[in-house]
């Protein structure tokens, strides 16, 4: 697979990388854990090497010694020896069981807890990250990460590793019991291994760049089957059921194809690796019943057995080794997708303006922690000194040109003000960017050039969660979440009471409808509350915004949703709401401006009038023609 930036010799140092970042997750909490585990491997290997040893004195001490006996008819041997090993081995092969048991358990506590730590991580991560992040990538692709991903890593973790451990002590404690008993037939199985690896090295490379491919696939196919179920209400209206289903054939094709690929390469190594063990089986009974009557090497009969038990405990491991080695692939193919987006760049913010509790002492303003519904903005300046600006939702632009890429504009010298108090209204033809205003007075975007002042201050210079914390925001497309109604409500002010919900449902001109519902306040909304209607919803959505009672409120397409008869009621709500307050309004249907202070034209990222209605109307510009129906919005 050709990478951009090394092509085939870069994966293996991503993918140590990769290895390396992982393991620091498990040796971070569970360092002492995992050093019991590899004890229990020791403990487990080392019962099944001497058991195999054990076979050789019982076979040459005990066994051997008891036939001569009874076949030369030297009297009535005795067991009690025999009986006595055979206990022993037992003992030992206990001991190997309830070892192996032990860090099997473990390591799923291990596995557990690092998986907690990487969604922890990578969510805390994610709420970090800009806008723009989401906006350039799936939402089913960024939940195949929680998903499908982390689950790879468990079975890498909980099985894979400790396995591999196991393997690679075991290959290490019975090579050194099999040069102990032979060193011919010690040859004889590093032979046979040697082609084991070749072979094996062979096959994974082969599967390691489609394991690659299979999670991206799986992402990609994940994304497509969320968009289809948000758009279910699109597809049925416009009968694209069949269009739909080529679309996820097509996807689903590629996922198989590289899916098959990946498991074919995987699925052959293991028969291939036990069916060459089994060849060894055959060639060290061999070699070794030659050796052995020919006298060389002192080979018994008991050191035969225990050989032959030795390099089956040898060629085992091998072969698991390399049946987790695509496990072990597949997680780390998992691992890269975890980690590329817990390396994403998080949102920079060199804030240093912070929003504060304030109240009026002797004509100047002081911070205090109690909450006196009286706002500053505090200001640090390099010579030690803090000036304390109230917050009255001043915003100016002045000459802002913006692009969502840097080879494109999409705003051009955008100059405007809002005093304290004012309603601002935007409208245009889609795509004129009077919601991209609204995105850079929240700063989820930076500019490109020019500058937005907020109560004379630079927003650059305010840190972003104050910024936000100042803003009111209402969208058209409403997000509910899993909770009461007053959860979702309080949602807009956590530390808000019972009585101020009630307080901002009734000023959206919720509370009837809620009142009405099974459990009123309390009835738990789920699936992005299905069970009520649009309007609903945005009233709600309106009832959160009133209840965070900021000094500034953007209303983007806020009543859009609602019908003609909610949206007078609603209207009426948002009269208030938005009385001695800075507004900024994005509207399709222009009688909801008339009594806007100023109306903005925009066209093609361009403010093209500016003025009341009345001033609009009596220049019969284009939003005259907007107005008199001469001019689609759309």
């Amino acid at each position: 697979m050709k990478l951009p930036d090394g092509g085939m010799k870069a994966r293996p140092r991503v993918q140590k990388k990769t290895a390396a970042r992982l393991l620091s997750y498990i040796f971070r909490r569970y360092s002492g854990t995992f050093v019991l585990v590899l004890l229990c491997i020791l403990v487990s290997a080392g019962a099944g090497v001497a058991g195999s040893l054990f076979l050789q004195l019982l076979i040459d001490g005990y066994i051997t010694p008891l036939l001569a006996a009874v076949l030369s008819g030297q009297g009535n041997p005795s067991f009690s020896g025999l009986l006595s090993a055979i206990l022993g081995m037992g003992a030992i092969y206990l001991a190997g069981v309830a070892a192996t048991y032990l860090y099997n358990r473990l390591m799923v506590v291990i596995a557990q807890g690092v998986l907690k730590e990487i969604r922890d991580d990578m969510f805390t991560h994610m709420q970090s990250l800009p806008i723009r992040y989401f906006d350039t990538h799936q939402s089913g692709d960024i939940m195949s990460r929680y998903t499908n991903d982390t689950d790879t890593l468990r079975q890498m973790i909980a099985q894979s590793l400790p396995q591999m451990f196991a393997s690679v002590i075991t290959i290490a404690a019975v090579f050194c019991a099999m040069v102990a008993t032979s060193i011919y037939l010690t040859l004889v199985v590093l032979a046979v291994v040697a082609v084991m690896l070749l072979i094996s090295r062979k096959i994974a490379g082969k599967s390691r760049q489609f394991f690659q491919r299979q999670q991206q696939s799986l992402g990609r196919t994940n994304g497509y089957i969320e968009e289809m179920i948000h758009g279910q209400k699109v597809v049925k209206v416009f009968c694209h059921e069949k269009e739909s289903r080529e679309g996820f054939d097509r996807l689903n094709e590629e996922l198989r194809v590289n899916a098959a690929e990946a498991n074919r390469f995987a699925n052959i190594l293991m028969p291939i690796m036990g069916n060459i063990g089994h060849l060894q089986y055959v060639l060290i009974a061999m070699i070794g019943g030659f050796l052995a009557l020919s006298g060389v090497g002192g080979l018994t009969m008991g050191m035969i057995a225990s050989f032959l038990q030795l390099s089956k405990s040898f060629s085992m491991p091998v072969s698991q080794v390399s049946q987790q080695l695509n496990s072990v692939i597949m997680a780390l193919a998992g691992a890269e997708r975890i980690f590329e987006l817990m390396d994403e760049e998080p949102e920079a913010d060199e804030g240093y303006v912070t929003l504060v509790n304030a109240r009026m002492a002797d004509g100047e303003l002081t911070e205090t922690e109690e909450r006196t519904g009286l706002w500053a903005w505090k200001h640090p300046h390099q010579d030690g000194s803090v000036t304390y600006t109230p917050l009255k939702g001043d915003v100016r632009f002045d000459d802002v040109d913006f692009g969502y890429t840097g080879d494109k504009l999409v705003l051009h010298g955008i100059t405007l003000f809002a005093e304290p108090g004012q309603k601002v209204a935007f409208v245009g033809a889609t795509g004129a960017g009077k919601t991209t205003i609204t995105n850079l007075i929240n700063r989820f975007y930076d500019l490109a050039d020019g500058k937005i002042r907020y109560d004379g201050i630079n927003i650059n210079k305010i840190r972003k969660s104050d910024l936000r914390r100042s803003l009111g925001i209402v969208l058209q497309d409403t997000s509910l979440f899993t909770g009461t109604v007053m959860e979702n409500i309080r949602y807009g002010r956590l530390d808000a009471t019972d009585e101020e919900v009630y307080a901002a449902a009734r000023r959206a001109n919720a509370d009837g409808f809620i009142r009405l519902l099974p459990q009123g306040y309390e009835t738990v909304l789920s699936g992005d509350g299905s069970g009520l209607s649009q309007g609903q919803r945005q009233l709600l959505s309106i009832a959160r915004a009133a209840v965070a009672d900021p000094p500034v409120m953007i209303l983007d397409e806020a009543t859009s949703s609602i019908d003609t008869r909610t949206e007078s009621i609603v209207q009426r709500g948002m009269d208030a709401l938005m009385r001695g307050r800075t507004v900024f309004v994005i509207a399709h249907r222009l009688s909801t401006v008339r009594n806007a202070d100023v109306i903005m034209v925009l066209d093609a990222g361009h403010i093209i009038e500016r003025g009341t209605h009345e001033q609009l109307i009596a220049q019969k510009g284009r939003y005259y023609q907007l107005y008199t129906g001469a001019f689609e919005l759309d």
